[in-house]
């Protein structure tokens, strides 16, 4: 009996000092409750995504009458759909303002947790696509058949692979039952991903604002910090469900309301606002291979910001630095516009310019920094 209490309570102290025990800085702002809510967003989709699972059926035939009638007689099936729709949301702009504040303060020279941050990040990319597709609507199913389309560039394997991902000649049944399969199994991925970037972050501590390092100016997570992440989850979530109970097609797309009709071919194609800087970014390089390489390299590129890093450097308030990154805020948000744009003059000259300008952000800015800090030194 003795045993097992002391097994008990050395797995306490475990937990303790895995999840509770974090030296915090004491002058962190709003924006560090940003990854707690981000957690409350993987767990609101996962009890949500359960019970939607429970009444899908994944075949081309059936998958968009079954979610319609659903909403119609399951109770409150609506609610919980349109939660789980508008979650996905909710999610993204959490991810991209936790993103953008680790970006700004330098916090990605904590190079592991940066890492497993920028999985995380690739993985709910993923996710979304595979979840955008079940609804079997006329703009899911022309996504899906522009997107995986673009597996056939790959050199070599390119048309085993697209055959591999299809399972049919073209996006069908089996396509969907695979698609189905991975937007079930990846969540539980990031769960696992999650948890272990919350371990690497307790094991470095956050990041102080100033950019200081202030080792001896830390608390450990108290109970003040939870009650900042409660009124934090109080505020988005009261605008969460505001918007998703009088507000829920907001975000959607006109097309998703018409069934599958694979002879007619949707006006304007694009995917959900989350995916647009992307897309523009796709949609501005003429060369259908050169498109792909720099869609991935939009992404993949965050990896690569710790090595870009030139300066000692670590305090986000010099002018040059602020404003450049201000600059490349504007960048992201005028490529979702661009995004949702028609292929037509002067949108696709103006995708082109913000494209480069995208990518010589991660040069310039560090660039642009190592320079600053020699003429400070001299």
């Amino acid at each position: 009996m003795s045993n097992q209490l002391k097994n008990k309570s050395s797995i306490i102290k475990v937990l303790n000092s895995t999840f509770m025990d974090l030296p915090a800085p004491k002058n962190i702002s709003f924006s560090w409750n940003v990854g707690s809510l981000l957690f409350l967003c993987l767990l609101i989709q996962l009890s949500t995504g359960v019970l939607l699972a429970s009444s899908y059926s994944p075949n081309m035939e059936n998958s968009f009458f079954m979610v319609m009638l659903s909403m119609e007689d399951i109770t409150k099936n609506w609610m919980i759909r349109y939660i789980h729709a508008n979650g996905a949301s909710l999610f993204f702009v959490c991810l991209y303002y936790h993103i953008s504040r680790n970006i700004y303060y330098f916090s990605y020279m904590y190079i592991h947790t940066w890492f497993t941050g920028v999985t995380i990040f690739i993985l709910t990319m993923a996710t979304a696509f595979l979840g955008y597709v079940l609804p079997i609507n006329q703009m899911s199913y022309w996504g899906a058949s522009v997107i995986t389309n673009l597996l056939s560039e790959v050199p070599y394997i390119g048309p085993n692979l697209i055959q591999l991902v299809w399972g049919s000649p073209s996006v069908n049944s089996p396509t969907i039952m695979r698609f189905f399969s991975f937007h079930f199994m990846l969540p539980f991925l990031i769960t696992a991903l999650t948890i272990i970037h919350i371990i690497l972050l307790h094991q470095t501590g956050s990041k102080n604002p100033l950019g200081l390092k202030s080792t001896n100016n830390k608390y450990m997570f108290n109970p003040i910090f939870i009650l900042k992440d409660l009124v934090g989850y109080a505020m988005v979530l009261f605008l969460f469900m505001f918007i998703s109970l009088l507000m829920p097609l907001t975000l959607g797309d006109d097309e998703n309301f018409f069934n599958l009709n694979p002879y007619v071919t949707p006006i304007h194609i694009q995917p959900e606002w989350y995916f647009l800087f992307a897309y523009a970014i796709l949609r501005s390089i003429p060369n259908k291979m050169g498109g792909i390489v720099a869609l991935a390299a939009s992404i993949f590129i965050l990896y690569f910001i710790p090595y870009l890093h030139l300066s000692a450097m670590t305090s986000p308030y010099y002018p040059l630095n602020k404003l450049i990154f201000y600059l490349y805020i504007m960048d992201v948000s005028l490529l979702t516009w661009i995004g949702m744009s028609p292929v037509e003059s002067p949108y696709i000259f103006i995708g082109q310019l913000l494209s480069i300008s995208y990518f010589a952000y991660y040069f310039i800015s560090p660039f642009m920094n190592f320079c600053w800090e020699k003429m400070i030194l001299l």
